[in-house]
């Protein structure tokens, strides 16, 4: 457990958070390996690149991933005050979410099931 008062403990815990701009996407309707195919194609590159290779991307993930690679570019300017010119992205990854069951009916009454997945993704930038 814990020492010390509640305050303090509260000042140790966010001294140890993370100040790099990222941004997450919670309960996206794709399943993890889809939106990792996406994923490991913009992993390590700066950030022109990386909206470049998602603009040309074929895949449905790269339209929402675009998206929220956008949104971590606008938090690394406005709430840590960097320039997107140095920005690359140091981490990108897709984490399985809840799925959603549905049944498909089939022959001779019998039924099978259907998992349409979800997943959370999230983007953490940092400056060269």
């Amino acid at each position: 457990m814990a020492k010390g008062h509640r305050s303090q403990i509260k000042r140790e815990r966010n001294a140890q958070k993370d100040t790099r701009p990222s941004a997450k996407l919670s309960y996206a309707r794709m399943s993890v390996t889809k939106a990792c195919f996406v994923l490991d194609a913009i992993r390590g590159k700066d950030v022109e690149t990386a909206l470049a290779i998602l603009a040309y991307n074929p895949r449905y993930a790269s339209s929402v991933i675009e998206k929220l690679l956008k949104s971590a570019i606008a938090n690394a300017e406005n709430n840590n005050g960097l320039k997107a010119e140095n920005l690359y992205i140091e981490e990108c990854y897709a984490n399985k979410g809840p799925t959603m069951k549905r049944i498909r009916p089939r022959a001779q009454g019998r039924a099978y099931r259907i998992e349409k997945r979800m997943s959370h993704i999230t983007i953490v930038l940092n400056e060269r």
